[in-house]
């Protein structure tokens, strides 16, 4: 099942009928296909959504959590700060005009703005859905690159002696963390090589 999909099913099941789920998807790829965009688009969402699949069964609130994927980046801005926050904020008005429940519009918000730091949290669904976001950085070496290449792009209004201070900073602070992933079954799979990645771009080893 893609992400469409299960959005679809997720969709129907809060009142919404297949055409309300069609201009809901619609509506966002217009974001994730945006002008600009070259890491945070829907081949990201799709990542994030098929890590969490064999941990489906751990996580309390599939729904809200496929909802968190689907808007967690909807707003994306480089020259804001406030990205997750308004993507919370758009996630919780569009969740609103279903039958979801306000306790889980409430969540789906928190997942979004956990995004922002990436901090362990007390809720388990929130670990686990931002671990996801960032499994990117246990990745092999190449696709790191590419990544890593990909978010330079789209950044690319800034010059690279505004942009490497920048980046340096969030290299470093992921590397003083303790633990990037929070949850057993990120932190074994991918904690190894992402520090492997970080500690390489932060050498210089990728070229922009």
């Amino acid at each position: 099942m893609t992400l469409q999909e299960a959005f679809t099913d997720a969709v129907q099941r809060y009142g919404g009928d297949r055409a309300v789920a069609d201009a809901l998807w619609q509506e966002a790829m217009r974001h994730y296909q945006s002008r600009g965009r070259t890491y945070h688009t829907l081949a990201h969402l799709e990542q994030v959504y098929r890590v969490l699949i064999p941990v489906q069964d751990r996580i309390d609130d599939w729904d809200s959590v496929l909802f968190a994927i689907l808007y967690h980046d909807y707003i994306y801005d480089v020259h804001r700060h406030d990205n997750e926050e308004k993507s919370a904020d758009f996630a919780r008005e569009r969740l609103a005009r279903l039958n979801f429940p306000p306790e889980r519009i409430a969540l789906c918000a928190d997942m979004i703005v956990a995004t922002k730091g990436h901090m362990a949290a007390d809720v388990s669904d929130i670990n686990y859905f931002t671990d996801a976001d960032l499994c990117i950085l246990g990745a092999d070496g190449p696709a790191y690159s590419g990544y890593a290449i990909a978010v330079r792009q789209e950044y690319s209004i800034y010059p690279d002696m505004l942009y490497r201070p920048g980046r340096r900073k969030v290299l470093e602070r992921f590397l003083k963390m303790d633990r990037l992933f929070k949850t057993v079954e990120f932190y074994e799979r991918y904690e190894a090589q992402a520090r492997i990645n970080l500690a390489r771009e932060l050498g210089g080893g990728i070229v922009y």
